[in-house]
């Protein structure tokens, strides 16, 4: 090989290898390995370990909020590592909207690594039909498949449809998401006996995770816990 040649091929290493290294989705330092430098992923806004045991809200006291006792929902737990805020909400927009899907692996590593309670599969949050054609994806079934992978646990893609076109929730009133998602989901899956986790992106009002939670419930499932990334924090 001529050394012109070589030249123009460690030229090409190089440059690979400076394209291919791993670097920090947020600020964009080389790391050794996972897409978060060690600053990044310590900034990022955790929730505090005192909270509701059933919805995931910060409690002061106790183990269950008020509005849990007094209106005590179809799923019986959350898992979230984080609060909705920046720069979680932005990574989160940027996977959903901006269809950035190497954010997913991250995302799904918090998720995986919050000690979520054990279960017997994982049921991704379904995305109506046309939302599905529109995005091209569904970032809850990509987190369930990645934690999934991750924990050794069965995801069941197809258990559960979508079958009305919403309004999204975000453009919503808090009041009125529970009307907006009643009766949206089908469940087509036996889940007798079953503990099953609900896998999504964003827990806001509960709605969309309790009208879900019903439906397995309905389904045979003992148990429903939900495991989103990011809980929205009232103001």
């Amino acid at each position: 090989m001529s050394n012109w040649g070589a030249r123009f091929l460690n030229c090409c290493a190089r440059v690979a290898q400076r394209t291919l290294s791993p670097h920090c989705i947020l600020c964009g330092a080389t790391t050794a390995g996972p897409r978060l430098c060690t600053p990044c992923a310590g900034s990022l806004p955790r929730l505090p370990s005192l909270r509701c045991r059933v919805c995931a809200l910060p409690l002061t006291t106790g183990e269950t909020c008020g509005a849990c006792l007094q209106h005590p929902p179809a799923y019986d737990s959350v898992s979230a590592p984080f609060a909705y805020a920046f720069p979680v909400d932005a990574l989160i927009h940027a996977l959903k909207y901006g269809g950035n899907l190497s954010i997913a692996p991250v995302l799904a590593e918090a998720l995986a690594s919050s000690s979520p309670p054990r279960v017997d599969a994982l049921l991704p949050t379904p995305l109506a039909a046309r939302r599905l054609r529109e995005r091209g994806f569904n970032q809850a079934q990509e987190l369930a498949r990645i934690a999934g992978r991750r924990l050794g646990i069965r995801v069941l893609a197809d258990a559960c449809r979508k079958v009305s076109d919403t309004v999204p929730q975000a453009g919503l009133p808090w009041k009125e998401r529970k009307r907006n998602v009643r009766s949206t989901f089908v469940c087509d899956a036996d889940l007798s006996g079953l503990r099953v986790a609900i896998v999504d992106d964003v827990m806001t009002s509960g709605a969309t995770l309790n009208e879900l939670a019903r439906n397995l419930k309905r389904a045979g499932a003992v148990h429903v816990s939900a495991w989103v990334v990011a809980r929205t924090l009232r103001a």
